[in-house]
């Protein structure tokens, strides 16, 4: 693993089912994620976008290749990892501050520390809440939220124990587009504070830009990484970034690169 590298990908490919009805999703594909380093990973679908992100958290294992995530080789589900999906997880029957603390019960080392210390376990959510503009929405149920208030509260309860590596499947790929951008500020507003290590798989091109240091275009299945982006616009990025010519341009090639993959 080259200096200053947190995740490594080295050759890994990834065979589901067996025999003839084999198929192979991932195929030799090579990345390696600094640490705190926000990257996005785009394709076609079906490419093993969220194939990578299963591999990276050791919820599948490679059938050929390493993996590792900071200093360990990754041979099972790993620890100390934030997750966010399309769809926000959050619990009906606990409050949205109950929901975010979850981490903490369930987390070490603040599990064994949230009986005496919950007061400041709670303030912390609070102040997050505060962050992503729900600061009032705390004693509120999930179904009471809008859909883009269930993503923040989904996000928050993804960084609240401070994960050092944040794995993002879609995460907003289900909401209406001023909502969806929108979040996209919160999501960088959050990485910018906290600085962990991301990772977000996504169709949405500008959002790959608008979030990402770097971002890696995977080929049609077997997926292999055929392009790597680098997003060298200054943070914080705004709205108005989406429209300058040096951000289309990234915008513009990522296209490009996809539509050649799939011969359009």
């Amino acid at each position: 693993m080259h200096t200053g590298s947190f995740v490594s990908i080295r050759n890994v490919s990834l065979v589901y089912g067996e025999a003839e009805e084999a198929i192979l999703a991932v195929q030799n594909l090579s990345l390696e994620i600094e640490k705190g380093e926000f990257v996005a990973v785009v394709g076609p679908s079906g490419c093993g976008k969220s194939s990578l992100l299963k591999l990276v958290t050791g919820l599948l294992q490679p059938t050929a290749g390493e993996i590792h995530v900071g200093d360990e080789k990754v041979l099972r589900p790993i620890r100390g990892v934030g997750m966010a999906f399309q769809n926000p997880t959050l619990m009906p029957w606990r409050t949205t501050l109950d929901n975010i603390m979850l981490p903490f019960e369930i987390v070490e080392p603040h599990k064994r520390l949230i009986g005496r210390n919950r007061a400041k376990y709670t303030a912390q959510a609070e102040q997050l809440l505060a962050t992503v503009g729900l600061g009032q929405f705390g004693s509120r149920f999930p179904w009471e939220l809008s859909g883009g208030m269930q993503q923040r509260a989904n996000l928050c309860r993804a960084v609240i124990h401070q994960p050092q590596l944040l794995m993002l499947d879609e995460p907003f790929g289900a909401l209406d587009a001023f909502t969806r951008e929108g979040l996209w500020s919160v999501m960088q507003q959050l990485w910018i504070e906290k600085r962990f290590t991301g990772m977000l798989v996504t169709h949405d091109l500008r959002e790959a830009a608008f979030l990402a240091d770097r971002v890696f275009v995977i080929s049609q299945r077997p997926g292999r990484v055929i392009y790597e982006a680098t997003t060298d616009i200054p943070r914080p990025r705004t709205l108005h970034t989406t429209f300058e010519p040096s951000f289309i341009a990234i915008v513009h090639e990522l296209r490009e690169r996809i539509s050649q993959e799939l011969n359009v």
